[in-house]
């Protein structure tokens, strides 16, 4: 991966780190593409349990879309007509979200700082958001007259509400940590020393955890959110009857019954 995204896996855990701090962590064409990539690469790789997303530096954990690179391409679209300012979306953001939330796998976001645009969608696309006192979120869009991306007109309200999703983007305001946490964004709030011990610890507990149950957790909550009470018990049954025939299922309840911590095998 180039090095404005850093990728490590290390048992059964993929570390994925924007690493542009110079920048606050924004989204130059070159991020965009290893961003996409490292998480694909993490969501597809059977050896990968867990993914940890998080961001160099304390400022910012990612404040969107590098609007400096982004004024020469809005000129560059006026000269040609082609377009390709808004081609992001499609080819870097869109991937990235669907990677994030369709992982057959957790996935924890480390928020270090500011996570503005683009990069506060990528927070929601997460599973579990563990945030730094001292981090802070912003919608953003509507300040540079553009509409939501990176799945946020989809997550936020979600997580906070149509009504308070409607208020944060018409009107975009820093959203400090606690306010966060408040709102449901944060699922814990960590002093800013302590963030990336605690998001570690958290990522390994669930690479060592029922990945395949995790996998079923995931795909019920997405499912249920846009079906009836009928549809997802149907789900759950289906989804449930996958869990019971894993090896993780046998092994479970073989260590409760022999009062022994279970040490799954992801299958």
């Amino acid at each position: 991966m180039a090095d404005t995204v850093l990728y490590e896996v290390r048992d059964g855990l993929a570390t994925i780190t924007l690493n542009r701090p110079e920048a606050m962590n924004a989204l130059n064409v070159a991020a965009k593409v290893a961003l996409r990539d490292a998480v694909r690469a993490a969501a597809d790789d059977d050896a990968v349990r867990a993914v940890l997303l998080t961001a160099a530096g304390d400022r910012a954990f990612c404040v969107g879309q590098d609007l400096k690179e982004h004024i020469g391409l809005l000129v560059a679209d006026r000269e040609d007509g082609t377009g390709r300012t808004m081609e992001t979306v499609r080819e870097h953001y869109n991937p990235i979200v669907k990677a994030l939330a369709g992982a057959a796998k957790p996935v924890v976001a480390a928020v270090n700082g500011v996570a503005a645009g683009a990069g506060f969608g990528f927070a929601l696309a997460a599973d579990y958001r563990i945030v730094a006192d001292t981090a802070a979120f912003n919608t953003s869009f509507a300040g540079v007259a553009l509409t939501a991306d990176s799945g946020i007109s989809w997550t936020l309200p979600r997580v906070v509400g149509p009504g308070r999703a409607t208020d944060l983007l018409l009107f975009p305001r820093t959203i400090p940590a606690q306010e966060a946490y408040d709102l449901g964004i944060a699922n814990r709030l960590v002093p800013a020393a302590e963030l990336r011990a605690e998001a570690e610890k958290t990522a390994r507990a669930l690479a060592a955890g029922p990945t395949v149950a995790y996998a079923a957790l995931k795909e019920s909550v997405a499912y249920g959110l846009g079906h009836s009470l009928e549809e997802t018990l149907e789900k759950e049954d289906e989804l449930q009857t996958r869990a019971g025939a894993s090896e993780d299922h046998a092994i479970a309840v073989r260590a409760f019954v022999d009062k022994e911590k279970p040490k799954y095998l992801g299958r």
